[in-house]
């Protein structure tokens, strides 16, 4: 799914200085002569380079796609339900069956929970139903070309040069996700030359046909984005009608032991020996979960804050959790509301990235902090009440 765009910020191939790296706009000709010029001190000789991006074009489409990710202000409780289905948990069970024992390799192997793969198989392609048809290089010679992001695009384009040399990547036909993400878990060409795993003996390393290849090389890439073998990541919980809910959010880690006297209990279950951080998604009247070291590792795989909880917590639905509790979590701002309070904070001296009405991390800290100085709940929930505040 396209828009559920993959944001892992992929290890640096290049050894350019990022000045360098970061050279975008202009002429979309010259643009391309430069990356030629680039190419040696990325690994790539100056004729594959030459090969690769003779017949690439600028895809206007992907830009509008990059512009367009509306999906992401959603709140939590909606866009997971969006998201999750009993068709598409009763479709991961058959696929873990399917699959049993790529997945048990991958146990062994990587420490990764099947259940962690499998939602993210089922999000970023419907298990490999939907992996997108826009023409790679094209889409990653775009971003890279384009000056929202170059410092993410331009070693991916590298990346796919080399991938190409070992006739692993077509420029011509090679096909996938807006961003540039390939296969059944949507992997970017840094990934793969990096955790790229033949899962089916075949000698080759095949993302988009091949069920085997693309879950072990996930596994691997997990394992290497730092993922702890045999630890949770996430677990509900439920909260008292009062504490300090400052300390909520992913900047407080405190030992199980702290949360419990401050009366944070498993909703189900025991709650682990780990320190974690307390997430309430919509507020201290929503949901609420405990979040382990291992979730910190989903945000290698994608950068929004709202899709990695759904990630994570359709894995333990995918485990046998039940359905959250969604409580009655306060109003949230709408898309216009939310960008005026992001332009409130930001002239209060706060970083919240963009404007885009989007509730990522750093819209989530200012909010706290004003909802703290303001003597008012410090749950990092917006509300008009705050809004008006401002």
């Amino acid at each position: 799914m396209g828009f559920l765009k993959h944001l892992a910020l992929a290890l640096c191939l290049s050894s350019a200085p990022m000045a360098a790296m970061a050279q975008c706009g202009g002429s979309f000709s010259s643009f391309k002569d430069g990356l030629v010029r680039d190419a040696a001190r990325n690994g790539v000789d100056t004729q594959t380079a030459q090969r690769f991006l003779a017949g690439v074009r600028q895809d206007p489409a992907v830009l509008r796609a990059d512009r367009a990710q509306g999906v992401f202000q959603r709140p939590f409780i909606d866009f997971s339900r969006r998201l999750i289905s009993q068709n598409r948990i009763n479709a991961g069970r058959a696929k873990a069956r399917q699959f049993d024992s790529t997945f048990d390799r991958i146990e062994q192997r990587y420490g990764l929970d099947r259940n962690v793969l499998l939602a993210f198989w089922a999000f970023e392609t419907d298990y490999g139903a939907f992996q997108g048809d826009f023409n790679t290089a094209n889409a990653l010679v775009t971003l890279a070309h384009d000056c929202r992001r170059p410092e993410l695009f331009r070693p991916q384009v590298f990346a796919a040069m080399q991938l190409f040399s070992q006739e692993a990547f077509d420029p011509a036909r090679t096909t996938g996700a807006w961003a540039g993400e390939i296969g059944m878990v949507q992997m970017l060409p840094g990934d793969i030359l990096e955790n790229g795993v033949d899962g089916d003996g075949d000698g080759a390393v095949r993302l988009k046909s091949s069920a085997p290849d693309a879950l072990m090389s996930g596994g691997k890439m997990l394992q290497h984005f730092g993922w702890r073998a045999g630890e949770p990541w996430l677990q509900e919980v439920t909260v008292p009608a009062q504490m300090d809910w400052s300390l909520s959010g992913l900047a407080t880690k405190r030992s199980v032991s702290e949360w419990q006297k401050l009366g944070v209990r498993a909703r189900s279950g025991t709650l682990a020996n780990l320190p974690a951080s307390l997430i309430l998604p919509q507020g201290r009247k929503g949901p609420a979960f405990l979040a382990y070291p291992n979730f910190d590792v989903y945000f290698e795989w994608n950068q929004s804050f709202t899709y990695v909880l759904t990630a994570a917590y359709f894995a333990t639905r995918l485990a046998g959790a039940q359905v959250y509790d969604a409580g009655n979590p306060d109003a949230g701002l709408g898309p216009d509301q939310m960008k005026a309070l992001q332009k409130r904070l930001q002239q209060r001296g706060y970083n919240v990235g963009k404007i885009d009405g989007i509730l990522g991390a750093g819209t989530r800290a200012a909010v706290q902090a004003e909802q703290k100085r303001l003597g008012l709940p410090a749950d990092a929930w917006p509300t008009a009440a705050l809004l008006n505040r401002l």
